[in-house]
């Protein structure tokens, strides 16, 4: 295991395809060749990108989760090696434990945990958690790696 074992808004940025404000992670804690855990208060912020006019409903969870799994990808590429492209292709067993998540207290903790995987998809569960331990959202993912889309094509 190679990298550093926590980062900053900036590092994370750096390290997953997403930028600005759609970079919703906020801190690495720590990771290891399965696991990942990362906090954010990105939920509590009026201009974040997923909000409604009816707030940051839950489901939006499972991007902060996806978010989470980019990041362990890229941090348990080789050395020299780039990280692999990655789709979430489904997730399942989606538990939500509240409606909103802009009314969470504090910062909320991602953690994802790596089931199995090749170089074709990886398997993931995760839990989103508020600073208590108390479960916002949990599922299991799976991200489709290495997948180049094909273009669209346009009608006659």
């Amino acid at each position: 295991m190679s990298g550093p074992q926590t980062l900053d808004r900036a590092g994370i940025e750096s390290r997953i395809p997403h930028r600005g404000s759609m970079c919703l992670l906020e801190k690495l804690e720590g990771w290891d060749a399965q696991r990942i855990h990362c906090s954010t208060t990105t939920h509590r912020d009026g201009a974040n990108p997923l909000r409604t006019a009816s707030g940051l409903l839950a489901p939006n969870a499972i991007e902060y989760a996806a978010q989470a799994m980019a990041l362990h990808g890229g941090l348990t590429a080789g050395a020299g090696q780039a990280p692999s492209a990655g789709y979430l292709a489904s997730v399942r067993s989606v538990r939500l434990g509240v409606e909103r998540l802009d009314t969470v207290e504090g910062a909320m903790q991602v953690h994802a945990t790596r089931l199995s995987g090749d170089d074709r998809q990886v398997l993931y569960e995760f839990n989103v958690a508020d600073g208590t331990g108390r479960s916002l959202a949990s599922g299991r993912a799976v991200v489709v790696l290495n997948t180049p889309l094909t273009p669209t094509e346009k009608p006659a």
